[in-house]
């Protein structure tokens, strides 16, 4: 169960990283709010994972999931570059997440 929600805090992060970039600096209310809520949600969530769940590898799994997640919308919604190159290092972050699972 802790995993789960491990794996919903990464999608929370992923929606909180992608709204910052949409408000793009400027204060748009239902952008600006939708943001706090998905920091607020990530961070109660991984609260909750950790109680029982390594703070290491709940962490590494935590900014694992947000940074695969956050390049994949960026390559989806703003045309950010999806070279192989950078596709096989977003690999290799999603290849050390499922290890430390496996090893936990």
């Amino acid at each position: 169960m802790d995993w789960l929600l491990l794996g919903l805090t990464g999608l929370f992060e992923i929606g909180w990283a992608t709204g910052l970039k949409q408000t793009a600096g400027s204060f748009r209310i239902g952008t600006t709010f939708a943001t706090i809520a998905c920091m607020a949600l990530s961070l109660g969530l991984l609260v909750l994972a950790l109680r029982t769940l390594p703070l290491g590898i709940a962490y590494a799994a935590w900014t694992g999931i947000g940074v695969a997640g956050t390049v994949a919308v960026g390559i989806l919604l703003d045309g950010e570059s999806a070279s192989p190159l950078r596709l096989g290092c977003i690999l290799l972050i999603l290849i050390g997440v499922l290890g430390l699972k496996l090893l936990q």
